[in-house]
């Protein structure tokens, strides 16, 4: 039976939204979105506080460090930034793509259902589309309808230009926003400048979506391995001893290079594997970033 947008969306409101229901309801503003456009007071800097909303006007009057307050937004525009490289096709049954359109379409009926805006940025090195922000459900609809029509683009031995498509997230969103940058990050680690930039602007979310087979190769014997970003093939006896040390030692090499870039971009950042529940690790990330605010 074909999975058409309506029978995603009908699936995912069924299995996720309704379990959600009651547990997320209005935290996703107080806690992704912490402060809105509309200012309200100033008072006194504490170590706890946001260098973005100092005064430096009022700050260099007093003599010592003030922040500004804003009321929050009534409502709320949120981005989805997503990334559909060759390298999200990447799973044996549910592929990184299949979890990417998953969340994608999640976060968005659940955004919609208190009122907001929803847009998208669909992004390959090879196509770009961006679907502007609108409410309601046929617009979930048609933002499922557009994730599950994509295609990744067949292998023309590059990378994911990951700083290309934060520049183009930074570009297309001008009112500030709730932005969610949804990728593998597999790619060259050259995109922290442009991921800080946007974060300065808008409050960026990041979830890195992994297959656990990325992070820790298994003993098939000998496979054959095809790069699904540039085509490169390469013959690799997994059960070898040393070929499972210096891939271990990649991985971890990898993984402290982007997390140190999304750590030091000031984004908030969430991690989804293909095994997780899908429910289960959109309340974790709410729980995770309600401990991070003040």
């Amino acid at each position: 039976m074909t999975n058409t947008p309506d029978r995603l969306l009908r699936r995912l409101e069924w299995h996720v939204v309704r379990r959600l229901d009651g547990r997320l309801q209005g935290a996703y503003r107080t806690v992704f979105r912490g402060t809105g456009i509309d200012f309200a007071a100033l008072r006194s800097y504490t170590p706890e506080d946001d260098v973005r909303h100092i005064d430096w006007n009022v700050t260099a009057r007093l003599d010592e460090p003030h922040v500004r307050l804003y009321t929050e937004d009534r409502d709320l525009t949120a981005w989805l930034v997503l990334d559909q490289s060759a390298s999200m096709r990447f799973g044996a049954q549910n592929g990184k793509d299949s979890v990417l359109a998953e969340l994608a379409t999640c976060l968005a009926r659940l955004f919609i259902q208190g009122g907001n805006r929803v847009g998208a940025i669909l992004y390959d090195n090879r196509f770009q589309r961006v679907i502007p922000p609108r409410s309601g459900r046929s617009h979930v609809l048609h933002l499922t309808h557009e994730l599950t029509r994509a295609a990744a683009a067949p292998a023309d031995g590059r990378t994911t230009d990951l700083a290309a498509m934060l520049r183009l997230a930074a570009s297309t969103v001008r009112r500030r926003s709730l932005v969610f940058v949804i990728s593998d990050f597999i790619s060259a680690v050259d995109w922290e400048r442009e991921l800080t930039r946007l974060n300065h602007r808008h409050e960026v979310v990041v979830i890195r979506v992994i297959d656990p087979m990325e992070l820790d190769l298994p003993s098939l014997g000998l496979v054959l391995v095809e790069d699904a970003e540039t085509g490169e093939q390469l013959l690799a006896d997994t059960s070898d001893p040393l070929l499972r040390q210096r891939f271990q030692a990649e991985v971890a090499t990898r993984e402290l290079a982007v997390n140190g870039a999304i750590g030091r971009s000031g984004s908030v950042s969430h991690r989804i594997t293909t095994e997780d529940d899908l429910a289960r690790s959109l309340i974790d990330m709410v729980r995770r970033s309600k401990r991070r605010r003040p």
